[in-house]
């Protein structure tokens, strides 16, 4: 009989209740105050509030995809103000819109069923993916909807959604905003005396619009914060927990100023190709160095009280860089947290150089007006390196590197000068990842970002000549060839049970498998052609709803148990209710994909003696919000409160975190990742890994590796990338996750990266990940990545293939998901070819490194009673940033 851990318990348990406090907190802490002229925060709790925006009912908790999350309910900002005691007075607009949308909704599926007959793909799978909903404008408000609002304050919401699988637009109700959006902003910044914008957004949007209307008091970024969005949001509003966010990405003051915007995805026509011919000037790097002004720059948030930031001292050596900063909280009447930067600008020479590049950052505690606290704040003196494609290595190349303290990129000083007398270089590599650019553009010529005081401070900064001679260059040793192991007894069939007792090893077992043993292995639970086409999301039955789990083929006689992987990253995605037989077996019905619920079988069908399971699990504030905290204790918290659900409902592995870089703000998967920063992106992904993998035996897997910048045409897209932009700004901050948290697993991407899918990349894989990086995981591919697309994507003509299941294993990709039979024979086929038989072939021992990945997680994970928290198995690695309060 099977075994659920899903509670039979209908009623909240103690821990939902307890991890929807712990998101309310945070959530509001990480949100980002634009604008404020002191309207905010709102004095008194309770009394009218005109409420419009199709963000204000119809509040987006999260992503569309595997990014969501099937929480119990969702609060929205009406109801979170009403709570908070606000009356709302604008119900008969709020009502008004509802029914434009329901009947927009109604027209909506009418085509997608059509469409789904012509295409032959599901209609859940369009709505989730090509074809997601889009909300109609909203209606426009009237001076007789102001006059029964009886109020001198408004709040406008504005509402964005987005999702896996199709990217943004810069259009009118995406990016942009809506004709009658910008009216009614007008209009109500005209009719009442304080005017307040919530943005509920997953990411950036055109703010050019809102910053032109006179009138507008206050704009606060709230993301997308969960399930409890809207008591998260009153609390901001009423400053019961001072937001504290700041922006983990540069908000353009027009979509085009992006380098990348022109060719982005579908904006040149061409979603095959994508070139990454900006290289390394992403985000705040391309702006400052070329002088481009933004909205909102990186780093940027306001707060409800003034800080006070001062460099006491700066030391150096050839180790570590120490900076100890004294903030104060200078205003007289609210408490606050503020966030130091440290950024630093590295000398021109024969390598290229952004104008600055975030080094360090530390957040403080809520500090009560007039309180100080002393942040000691200290990097590595190689992370200032660059990387040189010529010399293959990272260098750090003599002259002065420029330290700038403040609480924003376009808001430091100059405090210190680092001098460096000699090239120094820091790491021998291979170039792995050739590139077919066209051209990358050049900042030689251009004239970057300055301001009045730069040329002063650099004089009167504090200068420290460092001396790098005793720094020895680390030169990487690729590992090209793998062992054998060869079966030492055939006297008994050795099981996963003789490795835990300590009879055998590990190896001693690999050894003794079959090649169709380890075939199998190596690919995911499913098995057969109708289940490979199942919707994903639903492929475990031990935990209905988790995205899959590894096979359960060799549980009898190999004693190998099957781990199971929940979707993220913003919480684990199961079904919330399910129903099973009173033999455990689980009945038909329960799965949810977005707006569309498989209901159970009717009650007819269903006895008196089945039984009702729950897995309801807490929506987290998604990816882009979180990192908007800049507090790394924040978001291992997090980490630490989706360990204790995967422990509750038996899941092993976490699809997540999600960590590309925001390249474009369009695309649209931008709010399951943190930011167009590496060094911030790896330190958010390392936080959280830290915090599920506090707990014994469960993992993360960071995702999705690598330059997976774009969803439309997401499977065959090839991105054109140089090597030394994916090492300083694509790998970057998986590099930092591996050596700071050592996750249990990655998960490959669907796109080709030069050419080659990444899946079948053993230069990506091995060479890199393993050799270069030290990561001792398992790797799996995307969901359906080796297989035809049809069934998701529809019937298209395709400038690139799929990615090969034999590829897959010749390149380190230990797991194929969720894998299918056609995978295991191809497998097979492959390892028995002769040479020069058709095209693909691997060798035994090529198959046996692959199981052995698996098979150690496996044996160090939660499917054994006595694991361990699996970082304490490889310890604590030192990098980049050390913080001392």
């Amino acid at each position: 009989m099977k075994k659920y851990k899903a509670l039979k318990n209908h009623e909240m348990s103690l821990m939902e209740k307890e991890h929807m406090e712990i998101v309310r907190k945070m959530a509001a802490e990480c949100m980002v105050l634009l604008e404020n002229d002191g309207v905010l925060p709102l004095t008194v709790s309770g009394g009218n509030i005109a409420l419009y925006g199709n963000g204000a009912r119809r509040t987006v908790k999260g992503g569309t995809g595997s990014g969501d999350v099937n929480s119990r309910t969702v609060i929205n900002i009406e109801h979170g103000l009403e709570k908070a005691g606000f009356n709302i007075t604008t119900k008969s607009w709020l009502d008004n819109f509802d029914k434009i949308v329901a009947s927009a909704k109604e027209a909506y599926l009418k085509e997608l069923d059509k469409l789904s007959e012509s295409t032959g793909i599901s209609a859940t799978m369009l709505s989730m993916f090509d074809y997601p909903f889009r909300e109609p404008q909203v209606p426009l408000i009237t001076k007789e909807d102001v006059d029964k609002s009886d109020t001198d304050t408004a709040i406008y919401v504005i509402g964005r959604i987005s999702g896996e699988g199709k990217d943004r637009c810069c259009q009118e109700g995406d990016y942009l905003l809506y004709a009658n959006e910008i009216e009614n902003i007008k209009f109500i910044s005209e009719k009442y005396k304080k005017c307040i914008v919530l943005l509920n957004t997953g990411g950036v949007i055109d703010t050019k619009a809102l910053k032109s209307i006179r009138g507008i008091n206050a704009i606060m970024y709230v993301g997308q914060a969960g399930n409890i969005t809207g008591l998260a949001v009153a609390d901001a509003l009423l400053g019961i927990t001072a937001p504290s966010g700041k922006l983990a990405d540069t908000w353009a003051l027009d979509y085009w100023d992006y380098p990348s915007s022109k060719s982005f995805s579908l904006n040149d026509d061409n979603d095959d190709d994508e070139y990454y011919t900006e290289g390394i000037y992403v985000g705040y790097r391309y702006f400052d160095t070329f002088n481009v002004t933004p909205s909102y720059c990186f780093g940027y948030g306001k707060s409800y009280t003034e800080f006070e930031i001062k460099t006491i001292d700066i030391t150096a050596d050839s180790d570590v860089i120490s900076l100890t900063v004294k903030v104060t909280n200078t205003g007289n009447r609210y408490s606050g947290k503020e966030v130091v930067q440290v950024y630093y600008s590295a000398p021109k020479g024969d390598i290229e150089k952004p104008y600055q590049e975030l080094a360090a950052f530390a957040k403080t505690k809520l500090l009560a007006p007039g309180e100080s606290q002393v942040l000691v704040i200290e990097y590595k003196l190689t992370s200032m390196a660059s990387y040189s494609e010529k010399k293959a290595a990272w260098i750090m190349e003599a002259g002065e590197y420029l330290i700038r303290v403040g609480n924003s990129s376009r808001n430091t000083r100059v405090e210190g000068v680092i001098v460096i007398n000699r090239d120094l270089i820091i790491s021998k590599h291979e170039n792995l990842f050739r590139s077919d650019l066209p051209f990358e553009i050049s900042s030689k010529g251009k004239q970057p970002y300055s301001y009045p005081t730069q040329e002063h401070e650099k004089k009167s900064a504090k200068r420290i000549i460092v001396d790098v001679t005793n720094i020895n260059t680390e030169k990487i040793v690729y590992k090209r060839e793998k062992p054998i192991y060869c079966n030492k007894s055939n006297d008994r069939k050795f099981t996963m049970d003789d490795v835990m007792a300590g009879n055998i090893s590990l190896e001693d077992l690999v050894a003794q498998l079959t090649v169709e043993e380890m075939a199998n292995l190596c690919v995911g639970s499913k098995r057969g052609e109708k289940e490979e086409q199942s919707i994903i999301g639903n492929a475990s039955n031990i935990v209905p709803g988790a995205a899959g789990d590894t096979t359960s083929l060799l549980s009898s006689d190999r004693k190998i148990p099957n781990m199971i992987m929940a979707d993220g990253p913003a919480g684990l995605r199961l079904n919330p209710h399910f129903i099973t037989d009173a033999d455990g077996n689980l009945l038909s019905g329960g799965e949810v994909f977005g707006e569309f619920r498989l209901e159970s079988e009717s009650n007819e069908e269903i006895s008196d003696d089945a039984v009702h399971y729950y897995q309801y699990c807490t929506a987290l504030p998604v990816a882009s919000l979180l990192a908007s905290s800049w507090d790394m204790d924040l978001i291992e918290k997090a980490g630490d409160l989706v360990g204790k659900e995967m422990l509750q409902f038996g899941v092993t592995l976490w699809l997540a975190p999600g960590m590309n870089i925001h390249r474009n703000p369009l695309c649209g998967r931008n709010f399951e990742y943190y930011s167009e920063d590496p060094l911030f992106t790896g330190m958010c992904a390392s936080a959280i890994t830290k915090g599920v993998q506090k707990h014994p035996g469960i993992g993360t897997t960071i995702k999705h590796f690598a330059a997976n910048n774009q969803e439309n045409n997401r499977f065959y897209s090839n991105s054109h990338v140089s090597e030394r932009a994916l090492r300083e700004i694509y790998l970057k901050g998986f590099e930092i996750a591996v050596k700071t948290s050592q996750p249990m697993a990655v998960m490959s991407s669907y796109n080709l990266l030069n050419g080659v899918h990444t899946a079948n990349s053993y230069e990506l894989l091995t060479s890199l990940l393993r050799d270069e990086w030290g990561f001792k995981g398992l790797v799996m591919t995307d969901w359906f990545a080796t297989h035809n697309t049809d069934f998701l994507t529809g019937k298209k003509e395709r400038k690139y293939p799929a990615s090969s299941s034999p590829l897959c294993i010749k390149a380190g990709n230990d797991l194929i998901m969720p894998g299918g039979q056609k995978d295991v024979d191809e497998i097979i086929r492959a390892v028995y070819k002769e040479e020069g038989e058709g095209t693909y072939k691997i060798t035994l021992e090529e198959l046996q490194y692959c199981a052995l990945n698996i098979l150690r997680i496996i044996l160090q994970s939660s499917c054994y009673e006595n694991a361990k928290p699996y970082i304490e198995q490889f310890g604590e690695l030192p990098w980049v940033i050390r913080v001392n309060n």
